[in-house]
């Protein structure tokens, strides 16, 4: 029999769906002509009829109707994979680019670019990117990070985390910090608003108005927070403060406070009123590890939503600012959720101290 005889049967299905896919303005081009094909033949067409038809070469035509014969019309609708015309780079090539990322720099430079290792290693700069893409390697990023030296490390953040996983009964979690010299800074001019297109816009210099100190006190159950604004974060205010703390938490339950090794909250004045108030109970966090502290994160979330991108004329318009976000925030207070055990933690700090040490002793 010859090819240019070839039969072909059609079920209902299958020339239903080659038919809509025909007939389908939406359909690829390439689909369309691949259906036309198939259709022709299982109407008996001729080759030269169904190449006249379709404008497809020999070839073209016998490729497809093998295609439809060998896999139905799922076949019709993919195309099978072809080799690159670009050989692979040798795994050892690779590894090299692998190698030098991460234990090497260059001459003139604190890392890599894609341009300066694509030179010294002899190959595209694109390959170099498709290599740290897949090796997951990004030179030009780098984060930091401080691990915490404080010998009593482990009991501090047994005590912090065990408050807030489970807080004692009848008593108050209140996260308590400062948020010291905040500028009321005002815009040298006035920043074009958000538009279709564009990005709102705010100079990049400003005019200083003075400063403000934010004294906050996140409750860890509820989410709710005390604050208030003070010129300066002194014992002085961290007592004034205390104070506040006293007057909003009622009677007689205990208050637990999380709070750093600022000197402000040991001096002598503050722990003589705290012996006078034994309800208080003061925890402190581990140097260097601020992160534990919850307020921190209401602290961040004051800063993106209210105050950075804001212009203040004067201290007094900054101070309006942000008691109107805390009084915003405690008319629908979400606490934030603590997920990480103690032990989470402990193992962490465990292992990134003996990466340090293995650093160090490599030197």
């Amino acid at each position: 029999m010859r090819r240019s005889d070839i039969c072909l049967y059609l079920g209902p299905a299958d020339r239903a769906e080659l038919q809509a896919l025909l007939t389908n303005r939406n359909t690829p081009r390439k689909l369309a002509w691949r259906a036309d094909i198939v259709l022709a033949t299982a109407d008996g067409e001729g080759t030269v009829e169904i190449m006249r038809r379709t404008g497809m070469s020999k070839p073209t035509v016998w490729r497809w109707q093998e295609r439809y014969l060998d896999e139905g019309v799922p076949g019709l609708k993919r195309d099978k994979t072809r080799p690159s015309r670009v050989p692979p780079l040798p795994r050892e090539v690779r590894l090299k680019v692998i190698a030098k990322t991460v234990q090497e720099s260059p001459p003139n430079a604190t890392h890599w670019s894609r341009a300066t290792m694509a030179e010294a290693v002899g190959i595209s700069a694109s390959s170099v990117g498709r290599i740290w893409a897949d090796a997951g390697l990004k030179p030009h990023i780098v984060k930091g990070f401080k691990v915490s030296n404080d010998p009593m490390f482990e009991a501090k953040v047994t005590e912090i985390v065990g408050l807030y996983l489970d807080p004692p009964d009848r008593a108050v979690v209140l996260c308590v910090d400062e948020k010291s010299q905040i500028q009321a800074l005002d815009r040298t001019q006035p920043g074009l608003p958000l538009k279709k297109g564009r990005a709102a816009t705010m100079t990049h210099d400003y005019k200083r108005h003075g400063t403000t100190t934010l004294f906050a006190a996140l409750d860890v159950k509820s989410g709710l927070v005390i604050g208030d604004c003070m010129p300066r974060h002194r014992a002085k205010e961290f007592l004034a403060f205390l104070r506040r703390i006293d007057r909003a938490v009622k009677k007689p339950r205990d208050i637990h406070l999380v709070l750093d090794n600022y000197a402000t909250h040991k001096t002598p004045e503050v722990q003589a009123w705290l012996s006078r108030h034994p309800r208080f109970n003061l925890h402190f966090t581990p140097t260097s590890a601020s992160w534990i502290n919850l307020v921190e994160r209401f602290f961040a979330e004051i800063t993106t939503k209210r105050i950075r991108r804001g212009s203040y004329s004067s201290v007094d318009d900054l101070e309006s600012a942000i008691y109107d976000y805390q009084l915003q925030h405690n008319a629908k207070p979400k606490p934030f959720v603590w997920s990480k055990t103690a032990e989470d933690i402990i193992t962490r700090e465990r292992r990134a101290l003996d990466a340090l040490d293995e650093i160090r002793g490599n030197r």
